[in-house]
């Protein structure tokens, strides 16, 4: 069977999965359908409806698509099975019921931003950001029962340099998982696949780092880690989410601000954490418990984001400022 002949049905939504549904398009494989999440309603009273961006990208190259609110619905199962997939894809879509992962002959794999076995989950990019870790990657695996867990097919190691935001490594494994994506596809039609369990790759479960989903709450900063520590998680959320904190002054209510850029310098502060220093012009500085957090790029509630010069022109600091 060749690349034109193979029938593929492609399941994604989010910019992520644009950049491989393309390799595939651009690469002359023979997408017969796509599946992504029902348009989400936007606007004041959620009266304007955005397709997704893999919606977008699919109807501009005449690529039939499918929205379905529920997976083991009679209907779209009807539809599936209709195209006479040979293999799916999913990249960044939803859990799929086996009654649709097991459907082609060849089975559905997974494209996952990390090196499973480590950081299965909803944000993979974020937590290796946070976490500090020096390098990440991608991971084809084909699906089964548990999240996360299918054999893996091929992986691609990628390194994080100590400057990097997850949005710059969201963008560089997007990119490198089209090729990927591909390239399991070539390997997979050529029989020189060789999928592990992932069982192989660690001895206990304490040694795998999960990789849960984001929350408002998870994203707020905790003055009292290492300074270190706080840096990695303004990263980690850099752009989006966004890591927040509470900026106390003697005067007025706390004031919401989240940070998206910062240099950081270790040294004893004889401060207490969340202490802020300030010039008033250039440099804000917030004390952690082994060093300070120079604040660069930052946000208030209902405000456009702006580097620091620009937020201190407009914003009075006294001596007991803190955040919290």
């Amino acid at each position: 069977m060749t690349k034109q002949e193979l029938r593929i049905v492609y399941m994604g939504t989010p910019e992520f999965a644009v950049e491989s549904l393309r390799a595939l398009v651009e690469g002359g494989y023979n997408v017969v359908g796509v599946i992504t999440m029902p348009d989400k309603p936007m606007g004041r009273h959620g009266s304007v409806l955005q397709p997704s961006p893999v919606k977008q990208y699919a109807v501009e190259h005449g690529l039939p698509v499918l929205q379905p609110e529920r997976l083991k619905d009679e209907t779209f199962l009807e539809q599936l099975r209709a195209w006479r997939a040979d293999l799916q894809i999913v990249v960044a879509f939803r859990m799929l019921p086996e009654v649709v992962w097991a459907m082609p002959p060849l089975g559905t794999f997974n494209l996952h931003a990390s090196l499973l076995p480590q950081y299965r989950g909803a944000a993979p990019i974020n937590w290796a950001v946070i976490n500090g870790e020096t390098e990440t990657g991608i991971t084809t695996f084909f699906l089964q029962h548990e999240i996360d867990m299918g054999r893996i097919i091929q992986q691609v190691r990628v390194p994080i340099a100590e400057t990097d935001c997850v949005g710059d490594v969201h963008d560089r494994l997007m990119l490198l998982g089209g090729k990927l994506v591909t390239e399991t596809v070539d390997n997979i039609l050529s029989g020189t696949i060789h999928p592990i369990d992932q069982s192989e790759l660690f001895q206990t479960e304490d040694e795998l780092k999960p990789a849960p989903k984001i929350f408002r709450e998870t994203c707020r900063i905790d003055w009292s880690q290492p300074t270190k520590r706080v840096y990695d998680f303004i990263r980690g959320l850099s752009p989006y989410p966004g890591a927040w904190t509470e900026l106390k002054t003697d005067d007025g209510q706390p004031t919401t601000l989240k940070i998206f850029k910062a240099h950081y310098t270790l040294s004893s502060t004889g401060e207490e954490p969340g202490r802020c220093l300030t010039d008033g012009k250039t440099c804000l500085r917030l004390a952690c418990n082994d060093g300070w957090v120079d604040v660069k790029e930052l946000q208030i509630a209902g405000k456009r984001r702006m580097d620091i010069a620009d937020f201190l022109r407009g914003f009075n600091f006294d001596k007991n400022s803190r955040v919290v």
